[in-house]
């Protein structure tokens, strides 16, 4: 049985991506308070594999797990994008006009802005977590508090779901990074069809040194799909580069790589896996939260 660490309690969106991906296996999911403590979790115990949200299409890049991922030494060995679908969820027998306040995480509470803004008697409190939040309210019985979460924390944590599809765009997806420790890496992406690489190198603060380095992952027939800057703490106005690759021949990829070492600096391979395709949305998202059992 796999074992995979998530940050969240159970029916956290990072549970529900894993066992997608996990689809027809059995794993045992292992909930971790935040990503260092995943991170540490996956040092602690080299078997292990951890999955983290690495960015939003609507709240972009999560850029604290970017540096997680450089320091920890672990691999990407996998990727899932998981449309995120939120739900208000409550005590059984409330309706929407009995909830005074709801909780969730910033970025939750942001993606369903349209909702609260249409259901202003609704006070918005930020939280740790989307599925923490049902958690709590089923743990302590609080009437009258709703929680933005998954249908899956609903159901795990005995709530109703009064609203659900209240994210303001359907086309909200995450993109989660599945990861592990260098041996186990090795050992889950063997034998797989590699069409994705993600790297990171600062360079040399000279004029067109990334147009070069760009120049030859063309010249190999590399897709940039991503790149994103963090500026390196403690040396100012200097950064470092993240780039996500994807191609078709493993062997020029390769050779781009080796052409674009001796132009860069700390380079470092986060790793090489399959890609994933990005989900369909509904065809027919639903209105004004389609409101259940209201």
């Amino acid at each position: 049985m796999k074992r995979v660490a998530i940050q969240g309690v159970s029916g956290a969106f990072h549970e529900i991506a894993a066992r997608q991906f996990f689809e027809g296996e059995e794993i045992e999911i292992l909930p971790c308070i935040t990503f260092k403590d995943l991170f540490k979790a996956l040092a602690d115990d080299p078997t292990l594999l951890g999955i983290i949200a690495i960015e939003n299409t609507i709240a972009g890049s999560l850029l604290q797990n970017h540096n997680l991922l450089k320091e920890s030494g672990c691999l990407v060995v996998g990727e899932h994008k998981l449309r995120i679908e939120h739900c208000l969820a409550a005590l059984p027998g409330q309706g929407i006009e009995d909830i005074d306040e709801v909780y969730s995480h910033p970025i939750a509470l942001m993606q369903c802005e349209d909702f609260l803004d249409n259901h202003k008697h609704i006070k918005a409190i930020e939280s740790e977590d989307t599925a923490l939040s049902a958690k709590e309210i089923a743990e302590k019985g609080i009437a009258r508090r709703g929680a933005i979460c998954s249908a899956l924390a609903a159901e795990n944590y005995g709530l109703e779901v009064i609203a659900k599809g209240i994210e303001t765009n359907k086309r909200n997806f995450t993109r989660f990074l599945i990861i592990a420790e260098p041996v186990l890496a090795k050992e889950m992406t063997e034998g797989i069809k590699l069409d994705k690489g993600s790297l990171v190198f600062t360079l040399p603060h000279e004029e067109g040194s990334l147009a070069k380095v760009l120049s030859i992952l063309s010249f190999y027939h590399v897709n940039l799909t991503k790149i994103q800057s963090l500026p390196i703490i403690g040396e100012e106005w200097k950064y470092q580069f993240y780039i996500n690759l994807t191609f078709s021949d493993y062997t020029r990829y390769r050779q781009s790589l080796e052409a674009i070492i001796p132009l860069t600096r700390d380079f470092q391979i986060l790793g090489e896996y399959k890609e994933a395709q990005t989900p369909e949305p509904p065809l027919t998202p639903p209105k004004e939260g389609d409101m259940v059992g209201v």
